[in-house]
Protein backbone atom coordinates (compact mmCIF):
# COMPACT_ATOMS: atom_id res chain seq x y z
CA UNK A 1 0.00 0.00 0.00
CA UNK A 2 0.92 3.64 -0.05
CA UNK A 3 1.13 5.87 2.97
CA UNK A 4 2.48 9.22 4.14
CA UNK A 5 4.86 8.45 6.85
CA UNK A 6 6.01 10.19 10.11
CA UNK A 7 9.76 9.06 11.05
CA UNK A 8 10.86 11.82 13.53
CA UNK A 9 9.14 15.05 14.71
CA UNK A 10 9.44 17.63 12.59
CA UNK A 11 10.23 16.19 9.46
CA UNK A 12 7.93 16.16 7.07
CA UNK A 13 5.73 12.84 5.96
CA UNK A 14 7.27 10.57 3.31
CA UNK A 15 5.72 8.45 0.73
CA UNK A 16 6.17 5.29 0.74
CA UNK A 17 5.29 2.03 -0.54
CA UNK A 18 4.63 -0.51 2.30
CA UNK A 19 3.28 -3.85 3.35
CA UNK A 20 -0.23 -3.91 3.12
CA UNK A 21 -1.38 -4.98 6.62
CA UNK A 22 -3.47 -7.80 7.72
CA UNK A 23 -6.09 -7.76 10.09
CA UNK A 24 -5.92 -9.70 13.17
CA UNK A 25 -8.57 -11.00 15.36
CA UNK A 26 -11.19 -8.79 16.09
CA UNK A 27 -9.84 -6.33 13.36
CA UNK A 28 -10.76 -5.22 9.81
CA UNK A 29 -8.93 -3.78 7.38
CA UNK A 30 -10.24 -0.58 5.53
CA UNK A 31 -9.94 0.67 1.90
CA UNK A 32 -9.21 4.17 2.71
CA UNK A 33 -11.39 6.85 0.78
CA UNK A 34 -10.75 10.10 2.87
CA UNK A 35 -9.18 10.76 6.12
CA UNK A 36 -9.62 14.39 7.73
CA UNK A 37 -6.58 16.76 8.80
CA UNK A 38 -7.11 17.46 12.68
CA UNK A 39 -5.02 19.93 14.41
CA UNK A 40 -3.86 16.91 16.75
CA UNK A 41 -2.38 15.52 13.46
CA UNK A 42 0.46 18.67 13.58
CA UNK A 43 0.57 18.32 17.35
CA UNK A 44 2.13 14.76 16.70
CA UNK A 45 3.81 16.26 13.88
CA UNK A 46 5.56 18.83 16.08
CA UNK A 47 6.26 16.81 18.71
CA UNK A 48 3.96 18.82 20.85
CA UNK A 49 2.98 14.76 22.09
CA UNK A 50 4.75 12.74 22.80
CA UNK A 51 4.58 8.53 23.60
CA UNK A 52 3.57 8.40 19.23
CA UNK A 53 5.08 5.01 17.43
CA UNK A 54 7.37 5.96 15.07
CA UNK A 55 7.72 5.72 12.23
CA UNK A 56 3.91 6.16 12.11
CA UNK A 57 1.13 6.64 9.32
CA UNK A 58 -1.44 9.75 10.64
CA UNK A 59 -4.45 10.42 10.60
CA UNK A 60 -7.54 9.17 12.33
CA UNK A 61 -10.64 10.81 11.00
CA UNK A 62 -11.18 7.65 8.40
CA UNK A 63 -13.61 7.02 5.92
CA UNK A 64 -13.53 3.81 3.73
CA UNK A 65 -14.87 0.07 2.70
CA UNK A 66 -14.60 -2.85 4.92
CA UNK A 67 -11.59 -5.18 2.45
CA UNK A 68 -10.82 -7.53 4.69
CA UNK A 69 -11.60 -9.54 8.02
CA UNK A 70 -9.91 -10.69 11.11
CA UNK A 71 -10.68 -13.81 12.45
CA UNK A 72 -14.09 -13.29 15.21
CA UNK A 73 -15.14 -10.28 13.64
CA UNK A 74 -19.17 -9.71 13.43
CA UNK A 75 -20.19 -6.63 13.47
CA UNK A 76 -19.20 -5.63 9.83
CA UNK A 77 -19.32 -7.45 6.48
CA UNK A 78 -17.06 -6.74 3.44
CA UNK A 79 -18.06 -3.39 1.68
CA UNK A 80 -19.62 -2.12 4.70
CA UNK A 81 -18.60 1.52 4.87
CA UNK A 82 -17.40 2.68 8.32
CA UNK A 83 -15.56 5.63 9.75
CA UNK A 84 -12.69 4.96 12.36
CA UNK A 85 -11.89 8.16 14.92
CA UNK A 86 -9.55 8.86 17.56
CA UNK A 87 -10.18 6.32 19.87
CA UNK A 88 -8.51 2.90 18.49
CA UNK A 89 -8.25 0.39 21.34
CA UNK A 90 -9.00 -0.34 24.74
CA UNK A 91 -8.49 -2.56 27.31
CA UNK A 92 -12.37 -3.30 28.20
CA UNK A 93 -11.56 -4.23 32.04
CA UNK A 94 -9.98 -1.58 33.96
CA UNK A 95 -12.61 0.82 35.89
CA UNK A 96 -12.74 2.94 33.90
CA UNK A 97 -13.84 0.93 30.65
CA UNK A 98 -16.14 -0.53 32.96
CA UNK A 99 -17.80 2.50 33.71
CA UNK A 100 -18.29 3.29 29.89
CA UNK A 101 -15.44 5.95 30.81
CA UNK A 102 -13.51 4.08 27.88
CA UNK A 103 -12.38 7.71 27.05
CA UNK A 104 -10.13 7.73 30.52
CA UNK A 105 -8.58 3.84 29.40
CA UNK A 106 -4.67 4.40 30.94
CA UNK A 107 -3.89 1.91 28.17
CA UNK A 108 -5.51 3.01 25.49
CA UNK A 109 -4.32 3.21 21.75
CA UNK A 110 -5.07 6.22 19.35
CA UNK A 111 -5.27 5.88 15.44
CA UNK A 112 -2.40 7.91 13.46
CA UNK A 113 -0.73 7.99 16.89
CA UNK A 114 -0.25 4.63 18.30
CA UNK A 115 -2.04 3.15 15.71
CA UNK A 116 -1.18 3.74 11.77
CA UNK A 117 -3.90 5.80 10.67
CA UNK A 118 -5.66 6.84 7.57
CA UNK A 119 -3.00 8.93 5.32
CA UNK A 120 -2.82 5.66 3.33
CA UNK A 121 -4.51 3.74 1.03
CA UNK A 122 -5.72 0.90 3.72
CA UNK A 123 -5.52 0.86 8.12
CA UNK A 124 -6.48 -1.79 9.76
CA UNK A 125 -9.16 -0.91 13.16
CA UNK A 126 -10.25 -3.15 16.13
CA UNK A 127 -13.84 -3.56 15.15
CA UNK A 128 -15.10 -2.88 18.47
CA UNK A 129 -14.22 1.16 17.17
CA UNK A 130 -15.32 1.61 13.91
CA UNK A 131 -18.31 3.02 13.21
CA UNK A 132 -21.43 2.85 10.55
CA UNK A 133 -21.71 5.74 8.30
CA UNK A 134 -25.58 7.50 7.47
CA UNK A 135 -26.31 7.58 4.22
CA UNK A 136 -26.91 11.11 2.66
CA UNK A 137 -22.60 11.71 3.27
CA UNK A 138 -20.02 11.19 0.14
CA UNK A 139 -16.72 10.02 1.77
CA UNK A 140 -14.91 13.46 1.58
CA UNK A 141 -17.74 15.27 3.81
CA UNK A 142 -18.08 12.09 5.91
CA UNK A 143 -14.73 12.19 7.26
CA UNK A 144 -14.49 15.17 9.11
CA UNK A 145 -17.16 13.94 11.30
CA UNK A 146 -15.00 11.44 12.68
CA UNK A 147 -13.26 13.73 15.10
CA UNK A 148 -14.10 17.46 14.63
CA UNK A 149 -17.88 16.25 15.08
CA UNK A 150 -17.15 13.92 17.81
CA UNK A 151 -15.34 16.65 19.85
CA UNK A 152 -17.46 19.15 19.13
CA UNK A 153 -20.45 17.24 20.04
CA UNK A 154 -18.84 15.98 23.66
CA UNK A 155 -17.76 19.45 24.27
CA UNK A 156 -21.33 20.81 23.37
CA UNK A 157 -22.65 17.88 26.26
CA UNK A 158 -19.93 19.34 28.36
CA UNK A 159 -21.07 23.01 28.38
CA UNK A 160 -24.24 22.50 28.96
CA UNK A 161 -27.76 23.45 27.27
CA UNK A 162 -27.37 27.70 27.85
CA UNK A 163 -28.67 29.63 25.22
CA UNK A 164 -25.03 31.68 24.83
CA UNK A 165 -22.11 29.74 23.95
CA UNK A 166 -19.16 31.04 22.67
CA UNK A 167 -16.27 29.18 20.78
CA UNK A 168 -12.74 30.33 20.89
CA UNK A 169 -11.10 29.05 17.19
CA UNK A 170 -13.65 28.52 14.44
CA UNK A 171 -12.06 26.10 12.46
CA UNK A 172 -13.47 22.26 11.37
CA UNK A 173 -14.50 21.30 15.10
CA UNK A 174 -16.27 24.66 15.29
CA UNK A 175 -17.78 24.33 11.99
CA UNK A 176 -19.69 21.32 12.74
CA UNK A 177 -20.87 22.05 16.77
CA UNK A 178 -21.92 25.37 15.45
CA UNK A 179 -25.04 23.37 13.58
CA UNK A 180 -25.39 21.09 17.00
CA UNK A 181 -25.75 24.12 18.85
CA UNK A 182 -28.20 25.98 16.31
CA UNK A 183 -30.52 22.72 15.77
CA UNK A 184 -30.70 22.79 19.96
CA UNK A 185 -32.09 26.43 19.94
CA UNK A 186 -28.86 28.07 21.45
CA UNK A 187 -26.51 31.03 19.83
CA UNK A 188 -23.04 30.95 19.06
CA UNK A 189 -20.58 33.79 19.56
CA UNK A 190 -17.34 33.17 17.69
CA UNK A 191 -13.99 34.61 18.70
CA UNK A 192 -11.11 34.30 16.08
CA UNK A 193 -7.62 35.25 15.83
CA UNK A 194 -7.18 38.80 15.54
CA UNK A 195 -7.48 39.77 12.19
CA UNK A 196 -8.81 37.08 10.70
CA UNK A 197 -11.44 38.46 8.62
CA UNK A 198 -11.83 35.30 6.83
CA UNK A 199 -12.29 33.49 9.77
CA UNK A 200 -15.26 36.11 11.11
CA UNK A 201 -16.97 35.47 7.66
CA UNK A 202 -17.14 32.04 7.70
CA UNK A 203 -18.33 31.82 11.30
CA UNK A 204 -21.17 33.78 10.70
CA UNK A 205 -21.86 32.05 7.42
CA UNK A 206 -22.29 29.35 9.24
CA UNK A 207 -24.53 30.49 11.82
CA UNK A 208 -22.50 32.04 14.81
CA UNK A 209 -24.96 35.72 15.47
CA UNK A 210 -21.54 37.52 16.28
CA UNK A 211 -18.04 37.26 15.33
CA UNK A 212 -14.75 39.05 16.97
CA UNK A 213 -11.05 38.69 18.26
CA UNK A 214 -10.13 36.40 20.43
CA UNK A 215 -9.22 39.52 22.51
CA UNK A 216 -12.35 40.99 22.53
CA UNK A 217 -15.19 40.61 24.97
CA UNK A 218 -18.51 39.40 23.33
CA UNK A 219 -21.46 41.73 23.77
CA UNK A 220 -23.22 39.76 26.02
CA UNK A 221 -22.51 37.48 29.01
CA UNK A 222 -21.82 33.83 28.01
CA UNK A 223 -23.67 31.03 29.65
CA UNK A 224 -20.37 28.24 28.22
CA UNK A 225 -17.89 28.65 26.08
CA UNK A 226 -15.54 26.01 24.46
CA UNK A 227 -12.11 26.48 23.31
CA UNK A 228 -11.26 24.81 20.35
CA UNK A 229 -7.93 26.88 20.05
CA UNK A 230 -5.03 25.49 21.48
CA UNK A 231 -3.73 28.84 22.76
CA UNK A 232 -3.83 28.79 26.83
CA UNK A 233 -4.33 32.89 26.97
CA UNK A 234 -7.71 31.83 26.24
CA UNK A 235 -8.35 30.31 29.22
CA UNK A 236 -8.96 33.40 31.54
CA UNK A 237 -10.19 35.67 28.91
CA UNK A 238 -13.16 32.75 28.34
CA UNK A 239 -13.71 32.70 31.96
CA UNK A 240 -14.07 36.23 32.05
CA UNK A 241 -16.78 36.25 29.19
CA UNK A 242 -18.77 33.25 31.02
CA UNK A 243 -21.66 34.57 33.76
CA UNK A 244 -21.38 32.79 37.15
CA UNK A 245 -21.96 29.71 37.16
CA UNK A 246 -21.00 29.30 33.69
CA UNK A 247 -18.83 26.10 32.11
CA UNK A 248 -15.43 26.89 30.24
CA UNK A 249 -14.54 23.69 28.06
CA UNK A 250 -11.20 22.64 26.72
CA UNK A 251 -11.80 20.97 23.91
CA UNK A 252 -8.25 20.12 22.62
CA UNK A 253 -5.85 17.21 23.28
CA UNK A 254 -3.17 20.03 23.93
CA UNK A 255 -3.02 23.77 24.97
CA UNK A 256 0.05 25.98 25.23
CA UNK A 257 0.52 27.20 29.19
CA UNK A 258 -2.50 28.72 30.61
CA UNK A 259 -0.59 31.91 31.92
CA UNK A 260 -1.92 32.55 35.92
CA UNK A 261 -5.01 34.86 36.67
CA UNK A 262 -6.93 35.88 39.03
CA UNK A 263 -9.29 33.88 41.48
CA UNK A 264 -12.07 36.21 40.97
CA UNK A 265 -12.59 35.05 36.95
CA UNK A 266 -13.21 31.31 38.62
CA UNK A 267 -15.32 31.72 41.24
CA UNK A 268 -19.19 32.11 41.54
CA UNK A 269 -19.09 28.53 40.46
CA UNK A 270 -18.04 28.83 37.30
CA UNK A 271 -16.42 25.53 36.21
CA UNK A 272 -13.13 25.06 34.24
CA UNK A 273 -12.65 21.18 32.31
CA UNK A 274 -11.18 19.19 29.93
CA UNK A 275 -12.17 16.85 26.75
CA UNK A 276 -10.27 13.64 26.76
CA UNK A 277 -10.77 11.44 23.37
CA UNK A 278 -14.77 9.97 22.82
CA UNK A 279 -16.69 7.15 23.91
CA UNK A 280 -18.27 4.48 21.51
CA UNK A 281 -21.85 5.65 22.46
CA UNK A 282 -20.75 9.74 21.91
CA UNK A 283 -19.94 8.25 18.05
CA UNK A 284 -23.40 6.63 18.04
CA UNK A 285 -25.57 9.59 19.31
CA UNK A 286 -23.66 12.29 17.24
CA UNK A 287 -23.85 10.34 14.30
CA UNK A 288 -27.71 9.65 14.54
CA UNK A 289 -27.88 13.37 15.19
CA UNK A 290 -26.08 14.34 11.88
CA UNK A 291 -27.95 12.18 10.14
CA UNK A 292 -31.41 13.36 11.30
CA UNK A 293 -30.58 17.21 11.42
CA UNK A 294 -28.42 17.04 8.17
CA UNK A 295 -25.21 18.67 9.39
CA UNK A 296 -22.86 19.53 6.73
CA UNK A 297 -19.19 20.39 6.27
CA UNK A 298 -16.80 22.57 4.55
CA UNK A 299 -14.23 20.37 2.68
CA UNK A 300 -10.96 21.20 1.01
CA UNK A 301 -9.62 17.83 -0.44
CA UNK A 302 -5.71 16.87 -1.01
CA UNK A 303 -4.18 13.95 -2.51
CA UNK A 304 -2.29 11.74 -0.63
CA UNK A 305 1.46 12.60 -1.83
CA UNK A 306 -0.05 16.37 -0.69
CA UNK A 307 -0.35 15.77 3.35
CA UNK A 308 2.25 18.32 4.08
CA UNK A 309 1.10 20.96 2.18
CA UNK A 310 -2.32 20.07 3.55
CA UNK A 311 -0.79 20.06 7.61
CA UNK A 312 1.25 23.40 6.36
CA UNK A 313 -2.17 25.44 4.97
CA UNK A 314 -3.77 24.14 8.75
CA UNK A 315 -1.10 25.64 10.22
CA UNK A 316 -1.78 28.92 8.14
CA UNK A 317 -5.03 28.95 8.51
CA UNK A 318 -4.98 28.66 4.88
CA UNK A 319 -8.75 27.23 4.35
CA UNK A 320 -11.84 27.57 6.38
CA UNK A 321 -13.56 24.06 7.37
CA UNK A 322 -11.64 20.85 6.97
CA UNK A 323 -8.73 19.71 4.88
CA UNK A 324 -9.49 16.12 3.56
CA UNK A 325 -6.82 13.48 2.24
CA UNK A 326 -8.00 11.28 -0.29
CA UNK A 327 -5.87 8.38 -1.48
Amino acid sequence: MRAMRLARPHAPLKLETIATPEPGPGQIRVAVSACAVCRTDLHIVDGELTDTKLPIVPGHEIIGHVDALGEGVARFDLGARVGVPWLGWTCGVCEYCLAGRENLCPRAQFTGYQIDGGFATHAVADERYVFAIPDGYSDQAAAPLMCAGLIGYRALKAAGGGPRLGFYGFGAAAHVAVQIAIAAGQEVYAFVRPGDAAAKSFAKAMGAVWAGDSTDAPPVPLDAAILFAPAGETVPAALAAVKPGGAVVCGGIHMSDIPSFPYALLWQERVLRSIANLTRSDAEEFLAFAARHQIHTETVPYALARANEALSDLRKGVFTGAAVIIP
